[in-house]
Formats: C-alpha cells, structure tokens, sequence
C-alpha cells in the first residue's frame, strides 16, 4: 500500500477513534480490551480497498464490532473464572461525556454491569441500537445475523436491560451534593452521615480482582454498607485522601491511601440518594485512571 493511501487510512480512522474505542468499551467493559480491538480494527482497515468503501464510518464501525464480538465471547470464558465480583473498568472522562446525556447513561457503571448479563451479540446488538441509533441493516452486516433477526434480537436485549438498568432522577446540583456528603462521611469514618446519604436498598459492589480485598458478593441494604465501608477504612491506620472525579460520565470518588491511588468509587443516584456504589480496587483496572487525561469518547 502507498505512502499516501496510508496517510489517508490513518487519517480516517482517527477521526473516527473515539467513536470506535466507545463502541468497543461498551461491549467489552475493559479499556484495555477495547485497545486491542482497535490495533486489531487498524491493522484490517489499511488492508481494505477504500475504491470499494460507501461509508468509512460504518465499515470502522462494523469490523470493530467483529473484532469485540470475538474478544467478547473469549473473555466471557475468562471473567466465570474471575475472583470474586466483577465490575468495568472505569474510565475519567470529561464534562462533556456527563453533559450528554445518552453518552453518560451508556458508558454509566451501573448500565455497564446490566450489560453483562447479555450474551455477546445481544450486546452488541443493544450498544448499536440504543447507543448509537445503527440502523438494522446495518447492525446486522456488523453482527452477521438477518435484519429481521436483529430486530428480534434488540427486543429481547432491550427488555431484559428496561428491567434492570438504574434511573437517574436527579440533577447535577443534587448529585453533587449528595458526592460531596458522601465524601465527608468518607473521610471523617462517620457511620450516621453515611446512613444519611445511602438510600435503604443501597447496593455496594466491590472488585479486587483477587488482589485487593473485596467483598466476594454484593452488600446489600444501607446499614450493612455503611459499615462495610467505614469497617474497611478503620480497619488500618493510614492515610485517606478522597477526591471528586467524573467516571463513565457520572459522579466518583478516586481514594488515595498514603499517596497512592488505591480504588475508585462510582455512585450511582437516585432521588437524591446513593442507590449504588461500585468500588474498583483491581490495580490492573485502574491504570487509565492513574495514567491518562480524561476521555471525550466521541
């Protein structure tokens, strides 16, 4: 291949990036994994013969889908193995991403650990639908299935996650005061002012990896939260540093203990209220966060 058709492939594969790692993370859950399918999605897209490419987008779009598909259905294998809870790999992201809205939802931790509970290509199915408003047809090229069978197939995926997928009900004023509750009860081990800040039927999901300790199951119920998290903090005497972040376009606390990062806590809110939190303590999870500025994702 020329230099000069080269420089053009790049060129549009980079203006389409974002947008390819987005589709690729929200299949996969792992910024990682979603590197990958990118360098995978490259190396095919210099390959092809642009004189027999309609639309660049939508050909980017379709062979990342493939590509994630493919790593999807390995690491599903991989994840029933995996210690303890799991949860996504959390990304920073900036203003942007939590100002639009359907991005925020899509990319959210919460939607992200409904989205595991779908088979590979109803995943993919819905990320394309309803994340990205693909239309049938053109789903179906990506997944290899019939349009009629991808209509079935949204259907199906798309109930199963109606049923499951947390409301945001609030407004960022609200969220962030219940955030910044939340941190000074964090930070000052106050039991009753975590009580204050958690909805009854909180729900607190924590993932070590099997290399930080977590909670092998869900804690379920405000009570029993509060205590798991000020109970894990005085349990060593060190020192705790709590600061605000935007995680997958919603409100996060990043905790430092004696200077390092050591987890990052997603909130979910709803009615004012801490209704779920997702703890990613895998160091192996939190690279991106340490490591990289915030992503726009499109």
């Amino acid at each position: 291949m020329s230099g000069h058709t080269t420089l053009a492939a790049t060129e549009t594969f980079v203006a389409h990036r974002n947008l390819l790692f987005t589709v690729a993370y929200e299949m996969l859950g792992s910024a990682v994994d979603a590197d990958d399918v990118l360098q995978e999605t490259w190396l095919r897209w210099v390959g092809v013969d642009a004189a027999r490419v309609d639309d660049a987008r939508a050909y980017l779009v379709r062979i990342t889908t493939r590509q994630a598909l493919n790593r999807l259905r390995a690491v599903k294998r991989r994840r029933e193995a995996y210690v303890g809870s799991w949860l996504p790999e959390p990304l920073l992201t900036t203003p942007d991403v939590a100002a639009d809205v359907e991005l925020a939802e899509s990319v959210s931790m919460g939607l992200m650990v409904v989205l595991e509970t779908l088979t590979p290509t109803e995943r993919a199915v819905f990320v394309l639908r309803e994340a990205f408003g693909l239309g049938y047809d053109e789903i179906a090229a990506a997944v290899e299935k019939s349009p009629a069978a991808v209509h079935q197939i949204a259907h199906r995926a798309r109930r199963h996650v109606e049923g499951r997928r947390p409301r945001r009900t609030v407004t960022a004023r609200e969220a962030q005061a219940a955030v910044a509750a939340f941190r000074r009860a964090l930070e000052t081990r106050d039991l009753q002012g975590l009580l204050d800040v958690l909805a009854p039927d909180v729900v607190a999901i924590s993932d070590g990896g099997g290399i930080k300790q977590a909670t092998p199951l869900p804690v379920i119920g405000a009570d029993k939260v509060a205590r798991f998290v000020v109970g894990g903090l005085t349990k060593h005497d060190v020192a705790l540093t709590v600061e605000p972040a935007a995680i997958n376009g919603g409100p996060a606390l990043a905790l430092h203990v004696d200077g390092e990062l050591d987890g990052v806590i997603a909130v979910r809110i709803e009615n004012t209220l801490i209704t779920g939190l997702y703890f990613v303590r895998n160091p192996h999870k939190l690279t991106h966060i340490d490591a990289e500025t915030p992503l726009t994702l499109r």
